[in-house]
């Protein structure tokens, strides 16, 4: 299954390790087989594995890539990932492991957004531009994979659950009264609302 956390700090203090740690703990029934986190500043990144494709620690993540510009955490399957691998060989482009987080990876350094519409599969991932200092929320187009979001005080964290990011300390839970009303009469969630104010899900084929 496999679960993704992170935070995003709009200014001020860096992101520590063990607040990711505190999110990814949250979702760790969803990656029984280890945990990663990275932080760099502003921003935080964590994962909780289920081994798969790769059961080596070479597919571990977060993952950097070999030029160090990119940081990924993803959760998903791409089923053409071998296709997209030896796309990427013939622009030169080495692999280290035999994940298709890895090609993900390095499908997003080589086509950008663009590499989306070429991925077979069902996803929900984060990527870092180290260089740009931007971030990209994925998510596959069916929805398969969730991501939830949330913004407060100018902060943005993100998660495969909604318990990842309300593990934050100090975040708010609002009641969404939208979110409530859509919940009572249909007895799902068919939008992007949730039942709390500050945290959406990220809409299906949405980036």
């Amino acid at each position: 299954m496999c679960g993704i956390a992170g935070l995003l700090r709009a200014g001020g203090a860096p992101v520590a390790a063990a607040t990711i740690k505190m999110m990814t703990d949250a979702i760790a029934h969803r990656g029984p087989d280890g945990e990663g986190h990275w932080c760099e500043g502003v921003v935080g990144f964590g994962h909780r594995r289920l081994a798969i494709l790769d059961l080596t620690p070479a597919a571990a993540q977060p993952m950097i890539s070999a030029d160090q510009r990119y940081v990924l955490v993803y959760n998903g399957e791409i089923y053409n990932f071998a296709a997209l691998r030896g796309a990427l060989q013939q622009e030169g482009y080495q692999f280290r492991s035999r994940s298709d987080s890895e090609v993900v990876l390095y499908a997003l350094a080589a086509w950008g957004v663009a590499a989306l519409t070429r991925f077979n599969g069902m996803f929900a991932l984060a990527l870092w531009d180290r260089t740009a200092q931007r971030l990209l929320l994925a998510r596959d187009r069916y929805g398969i994979k969730p991501l939830y979001c949330a913004q407060q005080d100018g902060n943005l964290a993100f998660g495969s659950e909604q318990k990842a990011i309300l593990a934050l300390p100090g975040f708010r839970r609002v009641l969404d009264p939208a979110g409530l009303l859509e919940y009572f009469t249909f007895q799902n969630l068919f939008t992007d609302h949730t039942l709390l104010r500050d945290v959406r899900l990220l809409p299906a084929g949405h980036y």
